[in-house]
């Protein structure tokens, strides 16, 4: 394939020029990732177990799943959610779906039962693959899903034994199966012919302005991920690189830029799912599989700041960061605490692609910056009214046009009217506000909707809202994000009670612990105040704006 910028481009003028997206004619993530390399190297390490498991495994294993989803008759087109965290089954859900020409929706174990609900049934799920930490979530989550027909539950044994007869059925509305026994003795299933067009996944966006809207993709997603995933590691994607992210799977850059993305070009994945961020665990799992290339939020780089790399022997040599600005002390930071360490920026979003880097073996980074555009795409930043490209130092909206644009999402699901309103011409509108210097530096300054950005994550403050208004002492809320040192921002609540109504710090748990229960672990609102009155339009909305300003004064 001549998409892959290789390595003995000199500077990113050339690399950009010489640059050309040209797929074959059949094209699959399951081929691509796992088949076209040799069976006996190791693919992803599993390091709870301290397993092994090769290309050849994974391609083997896949394949027994996909003949699995066929018995139950999962078909092309069909959806289906994955809901599990870094381990083995996660990547192998995805790939056997793919074989089949079937559609994925990746979720977070993070979700609680609202937010699991909305998307399967939104997608119209027929099955969905479930890591027994979200359990009783997704079971409650079930009687909302009409289209929902088999939830297959993983074992909390190692990967490819799993249990050998389904668990009781409990309280799910569809049928339960465990996957150790559905995939027991299953001859592997070949893949079904596909192409760069193949639908491939719905990813859900944050939601600002209405409920989270799906991202259909295709196939092609995945290979311009694996393309930006190379430039943002410095061209240090190949045989023998050992790769980690402790971002949770579902999120589109680790799925894609960085274990499918490593996959495509050989290298191997360490699974470590952590319970919370700390600085020792990290580094020590750094040093034990001679991590080379990581991939993580500035929030989790800010906590690594707080130990101390000099006493464990890393093989580190590229960080890249996305999913909030990524800030000047964390760059003076690896500077002074690591020999040679590049530490570059991405920019990218779940309807687009991976579409801006720093890449140090091209041009140093400058500090705020979050790069320039990435070889294969066209990126101004437009006056938001004109929707003519600015001259630099302006503020406006980054645009982005892709050579290829199969690359970038294919639709909004159901939503036709919310796709176009995201293209103008042939340029995709982020809704991100930036500046771009002479260089062609891009300068983040802010989501140009309600969108918060905490610790890498996109929350929209409508799910928070709606949670917290089905409270009975609730009469109106109004949820924001605040600045904070750690995650960039946090979510704030302005609470508007009820008649009668007392706010005190038992209703305050009381709505956190709602929030984190029925959304998602990182939606809940840290802070909340009781107000007597919300800023509200003429017409009755939320001032969200007001809000963000009371709060900076």
């Amino acid at each position: 394939m001549t998409w892959q910028v290789m390595p003995d481009y000199e500077s990113h003028g050339a690399a950009r020029e010489a640059f050309e997206w040209s797929f074959p004619e059949e094209y699959s993530p399951a081929t691509d990732c796992l088949r076209k390399h040799d069976p006996d190297r190791t693919a992803l390490v599993d390091a709870p177990t301290g397993e092994h498991y090769t290309f050849g495994d994974l391609d083997d294993a896949s394949g027994r799943l996909a003949a699995a989803l066929a018995d139950l008759g999962v078909e092309p087109g069909d959806r289906v959610g994955v809901v599990a965290p870094q381990r083995p089954e996660t990547p192998l859900a995805h790939i056997a779906c793919w074989k089949l020409g079937a559609v994925t929706v990746p979720m977070t174990t993070l979700f609680g039962q609202d937010a699991l609900s909305y998307r399967l049934d939104d997608a119209s799920a027929r099955v969905v693959v479930f890591d027994p930490a979200v359990g009783d979530d997704l079971a409650a989550a079930s009687a909302n899903c009409p289209d929902l027909e088999t939830a297959i539950e993983l074992s909390a044994s190692p990967w490819y034994v799993g249990e050998r007869d389904p668990p009781e059925a409990g309280s799910f509305d569809c049928d339960r199966r465990a996957y150790g026994a559905l995939v027991e003795g299953r001859e592997p299933r070949e893949p079904r012919v596909a192409s760069a067009d193949t639908r491939s996944a719905i990813m859900y966006t944050s939601g600002s302005t209405g409920p989270p809207k799906g991202v259909l993709h295709s196939h092609a997603l995945w290979a311009g991920r694996a393309a930006a995933a190379y430039n943002f590691f410095d061209g240090g994607l190949a045989p023998g690189e050992v790769c980690w992210t402790p971002a949770d799977w579902a999120w589109g850059s680790a799925l894609g830029g960085l274990l499918l993305g490593s996959w495509h070009h050989g290298a191997t994945v360490v699974a470590a799912p952590m319970q919370g961020f700390e600085p020792a665990p990290a580094y020590e799992l750094l040093a034990e599989y001679g991590v080379t290339r990581a991939l993580a939020p500035p929030t989790a780089l800010r906590m690594l700041m707080n130990g101390d790399p000099g006493a464990y022997d890393l093989a580190l040599e590229t960080v890249a960061a996305a999913g909030e600005p990524l800030t000047p002390e964390i760059l003076e930071w690896a500077d002074e605490a690591f020999d040679d360490l590049a530490v570059n920026e991405y920019y990218g979003q779940t309807e687009l692609n991976l579409v801006v880097a720093n890449a140090s073996r091209w041009f140093d980074p400058k500090p705020g910056s979050m790069g320039r555009a990435l070889p294969g795409y066209e990126v101004a930043v437009l006056d938001r009214e004109s929707r003519e490209p600015l001259p630099p130092g302006e503020l406006g909206e980054i645009a982005v046009k892709p050579d290829d644009r199969r690359v970038f999402f294919e639709e909004y699901w159901n939503r036709p009217e919310a796709t176009a309103a995201k293209r103008h011409g042939d340029w995709c509108l982020t809704g991100d506000l930036a500046r771009r210097d002479g260089d062609g530096h891009l300068f983040f300054e802010s989501r140009d909707d309600d969108v918060i950005i905490t610790a890498g994550y996109r929350v929209g403050p409508l799910e928070v809202e709606r949670v917290l208004l089905d409270h009975p002492a609730v009469e109106q809320a109004g949820v924001v994000g605040v600045p904070d040192d750690t995650r960039g921002q946090v979510i704030k609540a302005f609470v508007e009670l009820a008649p009668g109504e007392r706010g005190d710090d038992e209703l305050r748990e009381t709505l956190r612990e709602r929030a984190r229960d029925r959304l998602a672990a990182y939606e809940y609102p840290r802070e909340i105040e009781f107000v007597d009155a919300l800023p509200k339009t003429a017409s009755g909305k939320i001032r969200r704006v007001e809000l963000r300003e009371r709060e900076r004064e």
